[in-house]
């Protein structure tokens, strides 16, 4: 029988032993571990053979979800969660079809198929949730896999920092058997500072040196190699001996100090960001719902792409994390899991130490044959705890990612709750609020919010004149009137409020299809009628002449969804608007803006789409159509489908006739008033270099925000009269 330390059950207690009553059942450490969690849940992940791997959900049963919160050293499991609730583990899957009956010691002693037989991935990656209630004297020691297992972890503040925010400086304190115990600095070294900085949110660290009185010693000591996303998995170090006012007496409590990235650093302190030298990033984060998430986009040849996710793993993700100024990486995420990007893909099989202060100082293939967009690679980092969440919230709605918008302002000198005025509010501002807030992406902003029955002691307005970018961190980041409140319509029933969803839908336009479709048209007025009533042509056209013609630059767009969630118009059937000269209703009154500008970006020439229908033309290989505009039906592109509106179709052009000869640049902008939210923005504009001469255009193709040219395409112009 080994003896250990190990979560000691009730039953084990008397003999401080592991082993069940068969001597061959293997001997194995249980810990929780993933995204949004609590101590006492989380992916159940197992260490047997040296190694750490997670447990199919397949045949788990809340008997199983007893035996690991028991040997984890709880009374009970409270339930359990299939799919990878907690997110995707990372390397061996190591028990699959568990079978318990509720009364084994040891999830080793269940039956299964074996250990590393399993055919599922780690989308299937069971989670539990245990009761709070710990076994009593039970301890979170080990000496199996030699890690550090706690109940929880945190940086209490130094006297100096007790008022800041974030917490940069502050005594390292494990919670161990119900109790906040401080760690002897005796062997405590600058890997384990960057471990623990990185777990709350901070890029670097930096020495710091105090006398603090003695307290409450832990047992143990730590060692880290500096790659560990947490504490929990260090090595444990040898231990403390506990002597009561002469334990650690050649060191002190362990305190650190973390150096905060640029978006974090302390607004009190103006020498703070004069110290970060702002320079063009090669690293960005797109299409992630929360702070520190996002698809990883590389800047190459001035033109952004993406990460193949070869081998991607939570080391290269820390890299990224680092770098953009956040903590260590909590997740490396595969399979375009935020979104697929547009353009080329970057780089392949990255491989990093985990110390680079940049994704592109890794080793990495530049041979990227097979990678696809369905494979971008994603991330999610550690952020500070800033207390964004504490200053806003939502009243009044049914559930809690809907509801009025209600911030804490001041009004005579002291902070109160009040409304946000809704004059102006749109999705840019409540995208702001539900990121803030931690509820993902804006599904909607409502400027009347009369449904809801909000706090009426917080009706009057404390906010007005809100105008977001879309990347502000906090509702009070945006522009907005300060003190000087102007909302004439008031507060109460025209409140701003927002509902927001944790998935989004994100449009990308086929740039080459553009490009291989756009032709010159002259086309006579009187065949123009139904387009001159919904002012697809330029303003000379009105009461020019029926025989004259128009010159048309016209081409077609095919317009992909890429996000998590389907595009859907805002507006629902009862409010589409009927067009009689064209039969048919617009869902969205401006769908895509049409623009040639000159190479000032003043516009010379204009045309807009309304969306009067909205429907999956085609779809990837292994996914449905559920949008069809015949007879009535619903509007929208489904997640991995892509909406045609031919060449050839009205008001699918822009109206050229007035346009002098000379270079241009030919813009298209999809969902341009920002109507729908979209996970990201900044991929719905299309950008092409062209030249006029009267009677012919050529483009070169570049894609906005990479401006790389690509292709001459000359376009002869067509005389075609009408049918």
């Amino acid at each position: 029988c080994l003896r250990s330390h190990l979560h000691l059950s009730a039953l084990s207690l008397l003999d401080k032993c592991l082993c069940g009553s068969d001597s061959s059942t293997p001997v194995i450490q249980l810990r929780l571990a993933g995204e949004k969690r609590k101590h006492y849940e989380g992916r159940v992940e197992v260490y047997y053979n040296g190694e750490w791997g997670t447990v199919c959900d397949d045949d788990f049963s809340i008997y199983a979800a007893q035996v690991v919160c028991r040997q984890l050293g709880y009374l009970d499991a409270v339930s359990w969660h299939p799919s990878s609730k907690y997110g995707r583990g990372e390397g061996r899957i190591w028990l699959d079809n568990v079978h318990c009956s509720g009364r084994e010691s040891s999830l080793a002693q269940c039956e299964s198929n074996g250990f590393g037989v399993s055919d599922c991935k780690h989308t299937e990656d069971v989670g539990v949730v245990c009761s709070q209630k710990r076994i009593p004297g039970f301890r979170f020691i080990n000496t199996l896999a030699n890690s550090v297992e706690v109940e929880d972890i945190r940086i209490r503040a130094t006297y100096s920092h007790r008022k800041r925010i974030p917490i940069t400086e502050g005594f390292v304190e494990v919670k161990d058997g119900g109790k906040w115990r401080q760690i002897c600095n005796e062997g405590w070294t600058e890997m384990n500072t960057r471990v623990v900085c990185g777990m709350y949110g901070f890029p670097g660290e930096k020495g710091y040196n105090t006398r603090a009185y003695k307290k409450n010693y832990w047992g143990h000591s730590v060692n880290c190699t500096g790659n560990e996303a947490e504490l929990s998995d260090c090595k444990l170090g040898r231990e403390v001996e506990l002597k009561g006012n002469r334990t650690c007496e050649q060191g002190m409590p362990v305190v650190i100090s973390c150096i905060p990235g640029r978006a974090f650093a302390p607004s009190v302190s103006a020498g703070f960001r004069k110290a970060y030298r702002v320079e063009q990033p090669l690293v960005r984060l797109r299409g992630g719902a929360m702070i520190g998430e996002g698809r990883v986009e590389v800047l190459k040849n001035g033109e952004w792409g993406t990460v193949c996710d070869d081998n991607w793993n939570i080391r290269a993700a820390t890299v990224v994390c680092r770098e953009l100024g956040f903590g260590s990486a909590k997740e490396a995420l595969t399979g375009g899991q935020l979104g697929q990007g547009i353009g080329p893909v970057h780089m392949n099989e990255v491989e990093c130490s985990g110390f680079e202060k940049s994704l592109t100082e890794c080793f990495f293939n530049r041979d990227v044959l097979g990678c696809s967009h369905e494979e971008d690679a994603a991330v999610r980092c550690n952020v500070p705890a800033m207390g964004f969440h504490t200053r806003l919230r939502l009243s009044g709605g049914r559930n809690p990612y809907e509801g009025r918008v209600e911030v804490l302002g001041e009004r005579n000198g002291s902070l109160v709750w009040g409304t946000v005025c809704s004059d102006s509010w749109g999705t840019m501002e409540a995208m702001v609020v539900c990121r803030q807030l931690g509820l993902g992406f804006a599904s909607n902003a409502f400027q009347e919010t009369w449904y809801w029955q909000g706090d009426s002691s917080a009706d009057a307005v404390v906010m007005s004149g809100v105008r977001c970018s879309g990347t502000e961190l906090t509702l009070d980041q945006c522009l907005h009137h300060g003190k000087h409140i102007h909302c004439p319509r008031g507060g109460g029933r025209f409140a701003a409020g927002v509902s927001c969803t944790e998935t989004a839908p994100d449009l990308v336009l086929n740039a080459q299809v553009v490009e291989q479709t756009t032709y010159l048209e002259d086309r006579p007025m009187y065949a123009l009628q139904c387009a001159q009533e919904e002012n697809c042509l330029s303003s000379s056209a009105k009461g020019a002449d029926t025989n004259s013609y128009r010159r048309l630059l016209r081409f077609s767009s095919q317009i992909h969804n890429n996000g998590r969630s389907d595009f859907r118009p805002r507006a629902g059937h009862q409010s589409w608007i009927w067009h009689e000269c064209h039969r048919h209703f617009h869902s969205m009154e401006v769908f895509t803006h049409y623009d040639l500008l000159s190479l000032n970006g003043t516009k010379v020439a204009e045309g807009h789409k309304a969306s009067f229908c909205l429907e999956d033309t085609y779809c990837d290989e292994g996914i449905q159509k559920t949008y069809v505009c015949a007879n009535f039906g619903s509007q929208g592109i489904t997640v991995g489908c892509w909406d045609t509106y031919r060449h050839d179709i009205d008001c699918q052009w822009i109206d050229v006739t007035d346009v002098k000869p000379g270079d241009y640049i030919f813009q298209v902008v999809i969902n341009p008033n920002y109507e729908v939210a979209e996970s990201d923005y900044t991929n719905n504009i299309m950008k092409c270099r062209c030249r006029y001469d009267g009677n012919r255009i050529w483009t070169k193709l570049k894609q906005c925000l990479g401006f790389k040219f690509k292709k001459c395409h000359q376009i002869n112009n067509k005389n075609i009269t009408a049918q």
